[in-house]
C-alpha cells in the first residue's frame, strides 16, 4: 500500500558491448598491480635465489665462508647437504650448505 512496485529497466542491446569493456577496465588496475609486483618483488627474489644456489654448488675445499649464524671459517669437508667448516685450528663444525651466506676472498680469515 505504501510501497510501490519497482521494476528493473532492461538496457538496450547496444549497451551490452559497453558492459564488457567496463568489466575489462575494472580488471585493468588489478592486472597492472600484479605486473608491477612481479617486476619489483618476485623477479629480483628469484634472481637472488638462483645466484645463491650457484654459489653453494660451487663451494670447494679451502674456500673461506661466512654462515647465516655469523661463523667465519674455511671449508674442510664437502658433503651433499653438509659442510665441514674449520673455524679455528683443530675446531671443526658441521653446517648445512644452505647456511653459507657468502664466500669470502682468500686470506680474509687470519
Amino acid at each position: 500500500m505504501f510501497i510501490s512496485s519497482a521494476f528493473a529497466q532492461t538496457a538496450p542491446a547496444a549497451a551490452a558491448g559497453g558492459d564488457m569493456q567496463s568489466s575489462f577496465m575494472s580488471l585493468l588496475p588489478l592486472v597492472l598491480m600484479f605486473v608491477v609486483l612481479y617486476f619489483v618483488m618476485i623477479r629480483p627474489q628469484m634472481k637472488r635465489q638462483k645466484e645463491h644456489r650457484a654459489m653453494v654448488e660451487a663451494l670447494a675445499k679451502g674456500d673461506e665462508v661466512a654462515t647465516a649464524g655469523g661463523l667465519l671459517g674455511r671449508v674442510s669437508k664437502l658433503g651433499d647437504t653438509y659442510l665441514g667448516v674449520e673455524i679455528a685450528p683443530g675446531v671443526e663444525v658441521q653446517v648445512q650448505r644452505t647456511a653459507v651466506v657468502q664466500v669470502l676472498p682468500k686470506g680474509s680469515i687470519k
